[in-house]
């Protein structure tokens, strides 16, 4: 674990640190490369994805051009570092040569290869006059023509959009033959995807996650800041992003850590890459300082480089918290985590930028902020050291484990969350923080797509039919550090239902309390546990197939679960999820009165009105 000791040391204070961050990542792989003699590839394992391993080794390198991209805007640096520099030249000329063995291919429609020709274009744009302007007009046909593919083939109408805008920029720039009106094309549509006070969807509306920040963002605020020329308008790119950081610093706690949520968190520290562009894009992000964008991303990194998220060899690995395939979409390939080099645009500022000079300061977090863009409720504690993250209407159909990662009631800094196994039982679902329900005792469904939904002030509100005879209304609402959950079930088939808690690492001991029809759990970095309202349910602690939790490899989960007959039932529940020491009081009631719910837990008192019931 060499390359892990070395990135937890790194105090990231100067460029200098940032520089050894680089290098320490990249230098397992790019030893690899030329131990396997692979120019422009490298293969750091054999697990699969949707594309197939030739592009899956292409893919890694072309991710590493990230980093190096911005670490060669100085002369000084490549020559330093000269050997790693060498070794992306080579491989990207290697790629881009058709008479090569190592040539990268004709591409077909939805290439993954499209994908990286962002990383390529950033890399080709930063390096240009030490890389580019020194080829023969033959390499720089073999990569025009490699990299002109994009334009002549079919790419989602997502967030892809940005990796040809970004090719056609670098053309631009480059004098190349441009098709302007491909760019107006691809910026008219982008401009579709956009909601309000910064907030965008990626392609799919109902889907809102890290693909706004690491991706919208990210490569709005790039192509703002690289292209020149003033045949298409860029100031809303830079506009927008000014106004998203007031709101998007509310995923983060007071050590960096940032909220678990939707897809693609293999690529880890990426989720802070929208403070490094804001930062080398010189925006004034509105109620976010210099220092403050520089605390998220520095402690945001700080916090990644202490977790075991890096094989023995040195690779990034598959996973979250640890290497862990079980919450992969099948698109995460062995060199895939790369994508998490996109912070280090900040090594492009010059060394006498004020980010190298500012000091750090931990922004203000909300203690409670209603975005009805990315659909949360977001709740921090008094302190800021966590987050937790009511949603309701997220969905996402198109990747794995979408209603694990976009669709339970809560999420949080602290405890994570987990993705199936399997559904045939709670154990194999580790159904956290949602519910699940079953008419036999076996194959649960959770919450999956929703007939209706709102966020408000003071709860979330969804409306669920796992089958069509089968209703769910749920309210979840937060009295921090606990949670009121309301379910309003009419069914017409008995059914099995099974909720879950906030799932906890196996390192602690069940609380003994006098609460009837509870469970508590305290583990190592936290308490979890739950009170039943309903005498019908059983509190119980379950222990769920390992590697679900993208947090901890092996769980506990406090968890209710019994039989509903068919008809209509009202459940009540009180949750609780907190990393402080918390007394569980003597005291709790959940009293109804027509439409409002008056809430007391120990000395904490609510009353809300639910709407729509």
């Amino acid at each position: 674990m060499l390359f892990n000791t070395q990135l937890k040391s790194n105090p990231l204070l100067t460029k200098k640190d940032f520089e050894k961050a680089l290098i320490d990542l990249i230098d397992p792989v790019y030893r690899l490369m030329d131990v396997q003699k692979t120019p422009g590839r490298f293969h750091i394992s054999d697990s699969g994805s949707v594309y197939g391993e030739t592009r899956r080794d292409i893919e890694g390198f072309l991710r590493t051009l990230w980093g190096l991209g911005p670490l060669g805007t100085s002369t000084s640096k490549i020559n330093e570092y000269k050997k790693y520099f060498d070794a992306a030249n080579k491989g990207i000329m290697e790629g881009t040569n058709p008479a090569s063995k190592f040539y990268w291919g004709h591409l077909h429609n939805y290439d993954q290869l499209f994908v990286e020709m962002g990383a390529l274009s950033c890399y080709l744009l930063l390096t240009k006059e030490s890389f580019w302007d020194q080829l023969d007009s033959s390499q720089q046909k073999n990569i025009f023509q490699w990299m002109n593919q994009i334009n002549h083939h079919t790419i989602p109408n997502t967030n892809w959009l940005f990796f040809r805008i970004l090719v056609n920029t670098f053309f631009e720039e480059a004098n190349l033959a441009i098709n302007n009106e491909q760019i107006k094309q691809d910026l008219t549509e982008l401009d579709s995807y956009y909601l309000d006070d910064g907030w965008y969807f990626d392609g799919y509306d109902n889907q809102i996650d890290y693909y706004i920040p690491f991706a919208m963002h990210y490569y709005g605020l790039l192509f703002s800041t690289f292209y020149k020329r003033k045949s298409v308008s860029i100031s809303k790119f830079k506009e927008r992003g000014k106004i998203f950081g007031k709101s998007f610093k509310n995923w983060f706690v007071k050590d960096g850590t940032a909220l678990p949520f939707g897809r693609s968190l293999t690529y880890r520290f990426a989720q802070s890459s929208y403070w490094a562009a804001a930062i080398y894009s010189d925006i004034n992000i509105e109620d976010v300082s210099l220092s403050e964008a520089k605390y998220l991303l520095t402690n945001n990194m700080r916090e990644w480089f202490q977790k075991p998220i890096f094989t023995a060899e040195g690779f990034l690995s598959i996973g979250y918290y640890y290497p862990n395939l079980v919450m992969a979409e099948g698109y995460n390939a062995p060199g895939s985590p790369y994508w998490a080099l996109k912070n280090f645009i900040v090594l492009a500022l010059p060394d006498n930028h004020d980010f190298w000079k500012a000091p750090e300061i931990k922004p203000n977090f909300s203690i409670k902020e209603k975005n009805q863009y990315s659909r949360m409720l977001l709740v921090h504690n008094e302190d800021g050291s966590e987050l937790q993250a009511f949603t309701a209407g997220q969905h996402s159909h198109e990747h794995a484990h979408g209603e694990a990662k976009y669709e339970k009631f809560v999420y949080s800094t602290t405890f994570g969350f987990s993705v199936a196994k399997g559904y045939v039982l709670p154990k194999q679902g580790a159904f956290d923080n949602t519910l699940a329900l079953s008419d036999s005792e076996f194959h649960f469904r959770t919450p999956f797509g929703y007939e209706d939904y709102s966020v408000e002030e003071e709860f979330v509100y969804s409306h669920w039919k796992p089958w069509d005879d089968v209703s769910v209304k749920s309210f979840i609402i937060p009295v921090s550090p606990w949670h009121v959950r309301v379910h309003i079930i009419q069914s017409n088939r008995p059914l099995h239902i099974f909720e879950g808690g906030f799932s906890c690492p196996d390192d602690g001991t069940q609380v003994i309390t006098k609460q009837e029809n509870s469970i508590f759990y305290q583990s190592s970095i936290g308490i979890s546990g739950l009170i039943s309202m309903e005498s019908n349910l059983e509190a119980t602690l379950i222990y769920p197939e390992p590697n679900t939790n993208i947090f901890y490899p092996k769980t506990v989960l406090p968890a209710l679960r019994g039989k509903l007959a068919p008809g209509k039932h009202i459940l009540n529940s009180v949750y609780l999820g907190s990393n402080k020491t918390i007394e569980i009081p003597s005291d709790y009631k959940i009293e109804w009165n027509n439409n409002s719910l008056q809430i007391t837990i120990g000395e904490i008192s609510k009353n809300v009105t639910l709407t729509p019931l």
